[in-house]
């Protein structure tokens, strides 16, 4: 028996052993890379939109509601928004910076809940401008560094 047939025979097996590991195992990670992205993108959307819906919530709670019942209606609409469950999941999984970003727009919207539930500044002032003003800032700073890390593990 000639042993160059039998070791090239061996070679090509193991090359092509070799060779369908190393594909497999680069087209886990990108699968595993977009899984990763997907959810962040899912937790960065839930987020945001959860705040949206709960200002316009508590707004709409400090406009219909009077005295002691608007405290209380303000509160409610911020309890049964999600906030603080979207508010975890995305302190929990998305990277740090991400975390800090969200976290600036969730204490925005907590500054508005006690302006909303007290009265304080009046909805119509100027000072509940500037409030209202800075929960967009935050809101659009988020947007930016949502679209910059989506786009930077999308990237990768």
């Amino acid at each position: 028996m000639d042993w160059t047939t039998l070791a090239a025979t061996a070679l090509g097996a193991f090359i092509g052993v070799g060779s369908t590991l190393v594909a497999d195992r680069v087209r886990w990670r990108r699968d595993q890379a977009d899984r990763i992205r997907q959810e962040r993108r899912r937790i960065y959307v839930t987020a945001l939109t959860t705040y949206r819906l709960a200002y316009e919530d508590m707004r709409e709670a400090a406009v219909t509601a009077d005295g002691r019942e608007r405290a209380a209606a303000v509160r409610q609409a911020f309890r049964s928004s999600g906030c603080d469950e979207a508010r975890e999941s995305a302190l929990l999984c998305a990277p740090q910076e991400m975390a800090d970003v969200l976290e600036a727009v969730y204490a925005t919207l907590r500054d508005l809940q006690s302006a909303f539930a007290t009265g304080d500044p009046p909805l119509d002032s100027a000072a509940m401008q500037e409030r209202r003003l800075k929960h967009a800032e935050a809101v659009w700073a988020a947007r930016a560094a949502i679209r910059e890390d989506l786009e930077k593990a999308e990237s990768r």
